[in-house]
């Protein structure tokens, strides 16, 4: 009996549920290049470089260790464009009588996978992703009985459980979270190190050229394109990190700098997120630093709360909240997405960096992501589908499970909550403070109001005024509140309106 073993592509590691007891003699993988996929969010040019070209990898791979593999390109003319259409058409060359999958990391296509015992007349097996420190029913069994769930005290369970970072019963050092030494300004001048990069070797030239044939009229460019395809590849990105990155991660890991998109940042999350490197190995390499010395405490725990942290945490959100979460607004935004951030033509020099880092690397790091474009579509009350969408399609880390709670409960705050104890909005003083972005901005940073002022000091007091009804009685809001409360009406209503003036003039145009 033929067993049909269908490999997603993010799902590109050889000890994959889907291919535990694989007997080489009878069974086949499945292997798509669907266009459903491709299309469904206007992905970046080089997101899908990486995807295809790091599955075309794998395929050769796997057939290295005597596997057979039905690779179905994206320009095979019989191509359906779907996994259900890929999948049935298999089954008929195949003869298969069983078809084995790992659980899917979307809600859309686990659904979708769910429907194919029904349609096919046929055992369909979906087995758990057991390549993630907590599964879906852990996480769900964390979440019982509380009140409100706060990432913090599961990433201690998790380092507890799984006996990361610790010192017997304790955390190491005596301290659970380093994050106040982690909010240094970089300093003017100083040397960050060149980042490892992997030229296209002739698998990925190939796909760039199909790549730009079909989506070339994506958001992003293909030049300069270097992300690590292969497990060799993506372990010698690790070791570059642990060496050149990780010592100062900790310390300006919420810098931002013009001209320098990576900083001292791991760049890891595509290669963990296509499962090219495993999340228990990223956390054991950042430990061993700590351990030997290479690597101060601060930069290694908050590394590693990004990983064992923040990254169980949002797939837990993500998994335990869908599919209602996907359509969250609990501030009631509307707005539609800014052109520019398609563009990236706008004044707003950070926000046009940041935009600008996006369009050519397919990345920008976390705080770019939470404290620019995240806050801006926060104070500008820019509807969360949009902006999730948004998010969805330009990075190439970006898959919905990590992606969507990300945007949704701490960018936005569309979860009300769930997510983050308080929306994280910030006026342009926080860029100032921690970015060299406003100096040579056309907007003056200093300036509160009136022309020439920066948007984000207006746009920042007039977020407030509309969701006082939300968010005044948060305790973590208490001292912006308290401002307010000495502001006349009127001159709430002008800050408003100033707001409302730049959202719908040049600056802000809509597609």
């Amino acid at each position: 009996m033929t067993t049909l073993r269908l490999v997603l592509g993010d799902q590109l590691t050889p000890d994959i549920a889907a291919l535990d007891g694989i007997d080489p003699a009878g069974d086949v993988v499945l292997m798509v290049e669907a266009m459903e996929e491709c299309g469904h969010v206007p992905h970046h040019q080089q997101k899908i470089v990486l995807f295809l070209s790091a599955m075309r990898h794998f395929a050769y791979e796997l057939r290295g260790r005597g596997i057979t593999v039905d690779y179905v390109r994206l320009d095979d003319p019989a191509n359906t464009g779907s996994f259900t259409g890929e999948v049935e058409r298999a089954i008929a060359r195949h003869g298969a009588r069983h078809i084995v999958l790992t659980e899917p990391g979307e809600w859309r296509v686990q659904a979708m996978a769910e429907s194919w015992a029904a349609r096919f007349g046929l055992p369909v097996e979906i087995r758990a992703d057991t390549r993630f420190f907590a599964s879906k029913p852990r996480f769900a069994a964390w979440t019982r009985g509380r009140k409100g769930w706060r990432m913090e005290y599961f990433y201690r369970e998790m380092r507890r459980e799984h006996g990361v970072l610790m010192k017997g019963e304790a955390p190491a050092g005596g301290e659970w979270n380093y994050d106040a030494e982690n909010r240094k300004r970089l300093p003017a001048g100083h040397p960050l190190p060149a980042r490892r990069r992997f030229p296209p070797d002739a698998v990925t030239r190939e796909v760039m050229a199909l790549v730009a044939a079909r989506f070339g009229e994506h958001f992003g460019t293909l030049d300069g394109f270097g992300w690590p395809v292969t497990r060799a590849d993506a372990l010698a990105a690790l070791g570059d990190f642990i060496v050149h990155g990780l010592p100062r991660f900790g310390d300006y890991q919420d810098a931002m700098q013009a001209g320098a998109p990576f900083l001292y940042h791991s760049l890891l999350a595509p290669a963990l997120n296509l499962g090219l490197l495993a999340p228990r190995e990223v956390c054991a390499a950042a430990e061993a630093a700590y351990r030997d010395g290479r690597a101060p405490l601060n930069a290694v725990e908050g590394f590693i709360r990004q990983i064992l942290g923040w990254r169980e945490y949002v797939r837990g959100v993500y998994w335990t909240l869908m599919p209602g979460y996907a359509e969250a607004n609990a501030l009631g935004a509307d707005r539609p997405l800014p052109e520019f951030y398609w563009t990236g033509e706008t004044r707003m020099r950070c926000l046009r960096a940041a935009i600008g880092d996006t369009r050519e690397h397919a990345y920008s790091h976390h705080i770019q992501r939470l404290m620019l474009t995240g806050n801006f579509a926060l104070l500008a009350g820019v509807a969360p589908r949009e902006i999730e969408r948004w998010y969805l399609a330009v990075y190439a880390d970006a898959l919905e499970w990590v992606e969507m709670p990300n945007t949704l409960g701490m960018a936005v705050f569309a979860d009300g909550g769930r997510m983050a104890s308080k929306p994280y909005a910030a006026s342009g003083a926080y860029i100032n403070r921690m970015s060299d972005f406003c100096g040579g901005c056309a907007y003056d940073v200093a300036r509160k109001s009136g022309p020439g002022a920066c948007p984000f000091n207006y746009l920042y007091w007039a977020f407030l005024i509309r969701n006082a009804d939300h968010l005044a009685g948060n305790p973590r809001m208490a001292m912006p509140y308290r401002t307010l409360a000495g502001w006349s009406e009127a001159r709430k209503r002008e800050c408003v309106h100033e707001a409302e003036r730049f959202l719908d003039g040049a600056d802000c145009q809509t597609v």
